[in-house]
């Protein structure tokens, strides 16, 4: 596997971006790749933070963690991460990881056996490992199926939770939203083998879009804006399935969320909205957050104890925040956590998306 799409084996250098701010007197270029880097590294401390806790109810997590203030080891119920070091990254990040390269390699374009191969690998990988930490039911489903002899154009047609829209963080960074039909063009590409349904293109479009807008320079109220609009695109692709409007969702809740006490916004989310795998749930729960935010890494850790889906939640959450408050946002004691657990070269990645983002707009 190539070596920029593999989750083993790659050093994060994280020194030549962390602590860099977007403060006066940063170029447009540096201050663009300081939004990136924040991004996709808010994306892999979001995901570590939720790792120890995904899939636990409420209850549990405050029961075996109390309140989550930064990174913990997989504790005594943690069925899916079990025995994993605090810091750790989940399939969130690796996954994202992965698409990163595939684009990069594809010069903006993801082919879909390849795609379809490296996912196949990365399982393989983490089986041979022990770990419980695999593909997702939508995922699974479509490569059975593409086993089977099914075209790629159809294995996804069932592919509703949030699997495409928790990696799909490299396609905001590689591509400007203008003109965003091109825009969901290429999240449609990038959701096409395992999530093409109004749902999984709809949801990975608000996610992609989001982050788009923050790396370009967008506030948080104008990235979200330009979610719901994306989501409302990328559910008029792919195969319909049944579910509530995803952009009709994310404006609902987060102006349900902003009218609330920021103390009684983690009830709502999970009495309303919902912290499921169902992308109706983890992304707009996801997205409203990140807009009701007034500390990133605080919020982070509220998602991380939700209960649910809560590392991709807080993956997604933390890559929208990070491009738009760059890497500022997040500690540097965290940073270089997740640099000593993980191997990762997160800089040569954001760097080989941002030379994608400047051709196409170019």
């Amino acid at each position: 596997m190539d070596s920029r799409t593999a989750g083993t084996g790659m050093g994060m250098g994280m020194g030549t971006g962390t602590g860099m701010g977007t403060g006066t007197g940063m170029g447009t270029e540096s201050a663009e790749r300081d939004r990136a880097l924040g991004a996709f590294h808010g994306l892999a401390l979001g995901d570590a933070l939720g790792m120890p806790t995904q899939s636990m109810s409420r209850s549990d997590i405050l029961a075996d963690y109390g309140r989550i203030t930064g990174f913990r080891d997989a504790g005594p119920r943690q069925r899916i991460a079990v025995g994993m070091r605090a810091g750790t990254i989940t399939d969130d990040t690796e996954q994202a990881v992965m698409l990163a390269g595939l684009l990069i390699d594809g010069r903006g374009h993801v082919d879909p056996g390849v795609f379809a191969a490296r996912l196949r690998e990365w399982e393989h990988g983490m089986k041979a490992r022990g770990s419980l930490d695999l593909l997702g039911p939508s995922t699974t489903a479509a490569l059975r199926r593409l086993t089977d002899g099914e075209s790629a154009l159809t294995s996804g047609r069932f592919g509703s939770t949030n699997g495409a829209a928790m990696r799909i963080t490299p396609v905001g960074i590689a591509f400007g939203l203008a003109p965003t039909g091109v825009f969901v063009d290429a999240v449609a590409e990038a959701s096409l083998v395992t999530h093409n349904t109004s749902l999984g293109i709809g949801s990975a479009a608000a996610v992609a879009a989001a982050v788009s807008a923050g790396v370009a320079g967008s506030t948080l109220e104008n990235a979200i804006e330009n979610a719901i609009m994306a989501a409302a695109e990328g559910e008029q692709r792919g195969h319909w399935v049944a579910g509530s409007s995803i952009a009709a969702r994310i404006r609902w809740a987060v102006g349900h969320l902003a009218g609330l006490h920021p103390d009684d916004q983690a009830d709502a989310v999970c009495a309303l909205i919902g912290t499921s795998v169902a992308a109706q749930e983890s992304v707009v729960t996801a997205l409203a957050l990140a807009a009701v935010s007034r500390n990133p890494w605080e919020t982070l850790c509220l998602v991380a104890g939700l209960g649910g889906d809560t590392d991709t939640i807080a993956a997604i959450c933390g890559a929208v925040l990070g491009s738009v408050h760059g890497l500022q946002a997040w500690p540097a004691a965290e940073l270089d956590t997740l640099r000593t657990v993980n191997d990762l070269d997160l800089p040569v990645l954001v760097d080989g998306l941002l030379e994608l983002r400047r051709a196409h707009h170019g």
